[in-house]
């Protein structure tokens, strides 16, 4: 019998090579999923682009049922923990915490915008902070002038994001958008170059273990 057990499989082996010609095969035969995942990408990227507060607000909306759903399922979760004697009151306390914030986030939902803006401006601000210092202390051959130029746009748009918070979100959601765009552009270029290889599908052989 191989002294090499079948548990084992070394690297550039048969079995290792079977294993990522099914992946690749499993890729192609799947191209049209990942031309489906592009699409939805693309069409949610212009939706951000062209709808900005809507698609925020929807995002809102989603975070605010995310919030109830687990705030529910906390709450009964502590239900059963109490049923059977054990500490119960931390998980009561999340599923109440979750509720209180889904409920606001869905009756007021412009409150969690701004609240969450505020977060990233604050984040933006002390990011930009850093980033000019860092400028300040480096050498010039390292890239100072554009270090320095990174500190400045991430300081101008957090105190753009604290003045007008509305404006924030509409930049907030324009990036996110435009990740989604390009994220969507490169998965449908994927499942066409993945759909060219249709004709290339071998059966794959079959590895049977030495005796």
């Amino acid at each position: 019998m191989s002294t090499t057990m079948a548990g084992n499989r070394v690297p550039g082996s048969p079995s290792r090579v079977a294993d990522v010609n099914d992946i690749g095969a499993a890729l192609v035969r799947s191209w049209w999923l990942i031309a489906l995942r592009g699409l939805f990408g693309v069409l949610f990227g212009l939706g951000a682009l062209i709808l900005p507060l809507a698609t925020i607000l929807a995002l809102v909306l989603l975070f605010s049922a995310y919030m109830i759903v687990d705030g529910v399922f906390s709450i009964a979760a502590a239900f059963r923990v109490a049923r059977q004697g054990n500490r119960w009151g931390l998980l009561a306390l999340q599923g109440i915490a979750s509720l209180a914030t889904g409920a606001l986030a869905f009756l007021w939902p412009g409150i969690t915008i701004v609240a969450f803006v505020f977060l990233v401006a604050a984040w933006s601000i002390v990011m930009g902070c850093l980033s000019f210092a860092a400028a300040v202390r480096i050498d010039g051959s390292h890239g100072r002038w554009w270090l320095a130029l990174n500190g400045i746009a991430s300081l101008m748009f957090g105190l753009l994001a604290l003045l007008a918070p509305l404006a924030g979100a509409v930049v907030l959601t324009w990036w996110i958008g435009a990740f989604a765009l390009v994220f969507g552009v490169l998965l449908i270029i994927l499942a066409f170059r993945l759909r060219s290889r249709r004709n290339d599908l071998r059966p794959m052989a079959t590895v049977r273990p030495t005796i």
